[in-house]
């Protein structure tokens, strides 16, 4: 095997991505080599890019939505074989120690939380390693390009809903039918949902119906919470968008103790007190998931059908791919595939 890979790398916080050659990696003890098959390109990324997220050690090649296969095995990784289809996604591991680790909040892990391609390299490149507690088993009948979103997006939808507490047949709002969005609405449809879809024109309307919606509600032309009190109240609104305004505009379409689920990140947003106090109402962020939640996130779409709509670009157009992303244009996510 040839000891070198092509990595797409920002070298500075702010900095152009540069396609380089590096040495292809050698996984330590309890971490795994990854031969990258495919990438997601998430809008979280631009943390990494634009130097937002504290603490970054550069050179960084970015990239959390990983689908390959283990190439090496670092001492004592025992779970894993040479070959194996895996995933990894952002949350790269925790300390196991900490007191939050102790409760099962991993994600709240104070001494050792790690984020793929921020705390180390992620998957913007032909190899890299990660921990063997990141790995999540792949099903043979999900590709690359259709899986890699699928540990970010789709881990982040998928985890929200399961855990919002709505049941069958609870009306379940989906705010926005970009990148997240499109794939909320499929999963709020497939767990049984009255699932309405939420987004700005009439043209949306067609897709939210094929991706599943009972319902869609044009925001531009109409009052959304207005609109969700129609149907007698959401029990839960996930919000994919990254608008405040957005969110807030529909906290008053929440049913008696419904829930505002926020998975966008919006800079602000206002509540209202009143509405929240009358309606015993809830407003909570969610944090995507650990492995285990990825390897349900795979199943469950593999045996629902749900997939992501994807643009597929070359690890030598990156940096177009990002810039698409970024853009708002794609439809909907974007996926690097190698080789």
């Amino acid at each position: 095997m040839a000891n070198k890979m092509r990595a797409a790398q920002v070298a500075r916080a702010g900095g152009p991505f540069e396609l380089v050659e590096r040495p292809i990696p050698e996984p330590p003890a309890d971490w795994v080599r990854i031969k990258v098959q495919a990438c997601g390109v998430c809008h979280s990324d631009s943390l990494v890019k634009e130097g937002h997220w504290p603490g970054i050690e550069y050179p960084r090649v970015p990239g959390h939505e990983v689908i390959g296969t283990v190439d090496a095995l670092g001492e004592g990784v025992t779970q894993f074989k040479v070959g194996q289809r895996v995933g990894v996604g952002w949350h790269g591991g925790n300390c196991g120690h900490c007191d939050n680790c102790r409760r099962g909040d991993f994600f709240g892990c104070t001494a050792d939380l790690k984020i793929t391609g921020i705390s180390f390299d992620g998957g913007y490149g032909e190899y890299m390693v990660a921990p063997a507690i990141a790995l999540a088993r792949v099903p043979d009948a999900l590709s690359p390009v259709d899986g890699a979103p699928l540990m970010c997006a789709g881990i982040t939808t998928f985890n929200a809903l399961r855990n919002s507490g709505a049941r069958g047949g609870d009306v379940v709002a989906v705010l926005g039918l970009g990148g997240l969005g499109h794939l909320g609405v499929q999963y709020a449809k497939k767990m049984g949902f009255r699932t309405v879809g939420i987004a700005r024109g009439k043209d949306k309307e067609a897709l939210a119906k094929e991706l599943g919606a009972h319902h869609y509600i044009d925001s531009a032309a109409q009052n959304p919470a207005e609109e969700l009190k129609k149907l007698g109240g959401a029990s839960v609104i996930l919000a994919t968008v990254t608008a405040g305004d957005a969110m807030s505009a529909v906290q008053g379409g929440l049913a008696p103790r419904g829930k505002l689920l926020v998975i966008g990140a919006a800079q602000s947003l206002q509540v209202s007190p009143l509405l929240m106090i009358s309606g015993m109402q809830e407003i909570k962020g969610w944090y995507s998931g650990t492995s285990i939640d990825s390897q349900d996130t795979l199943a469950f779409s593999v045996m629902t059908g749900v997939r992501s709509m994807n643009e597929v670009f070359t690890l030598d157009r990156a940096a177009e791919g990002y810039e698409r992303m970024m853009s708002g244009k794609a439809r909907f996510r974007v996926v690097l595939k190698m080789g």
